[in-house]
């Protein structure tokens, strides 16, 4: 079981996401206002608490959604799961189809200490069904045999 941390967006790409606390996921989209929504794989991203905390203990503090994750998630170690898997939040399902990504222009983050964690512990997932998350919310893996049931 996971607890939602942060819900992050950005209404524009290229700029940092910021933490909303609470947001609708639209079903094949992501997230409502979030400008990397659309109909294709990487609709949401997920990445783990305890892995930035890890990466603040290098002295770097940073803020919720500065590796561009949408949700800041506490109790998984994402990039150990596999595509397929997937989620429930309240009414909201969604199922995992990417593990980590190639960072093609490095983050504001990589370019100060030279080093970013979403392209290796980030995951991303696709919006099965809709509804609304917000922060301290659970999150849980749903067994296969389930998840089609809404």
């Amino acid at each position: 079981m996971g607890k939602i941390m942060a819900v992050c967006i950005s209404e524009k790409r290229g700029t940092q996401k910021k933490n909303i606390e609470k947001v609708r996921l639209i079903e094949n989209f992501g997230l409502e206002g979030d400008a990397h929504g659309g109909n294709w794989h990487r609709q949401v991203s997920l990445l783990s608490y305890e892995k930035v905390r890890a990466f603040e203990e290098k002295g770097i503090s940073v803020e919720d959604g500065a590796f561009g994750e949408n949700l800041l998630v506490e109790g998984f170690d994402f990039k150990t799961l596999p595509v397929g898997t997937r989620f429930r939040c309240g009414e909201v399902l969604l199922e995992m189809t990417q593990i980590g990504k190639e960072c093609h222009s490095h983050c504001e983050i990589y370019q100060a200490v030279g080093d970013c964690i979403m392209p290796r512990e980030g995951v991303f997932a696709r919006v099965l069904h809709g509804g609304m998350i917000q922060i301290g919310d659970e999150l849980e893996i749903v067994p296969s045999s389930d998840s089609d049931s809404k």
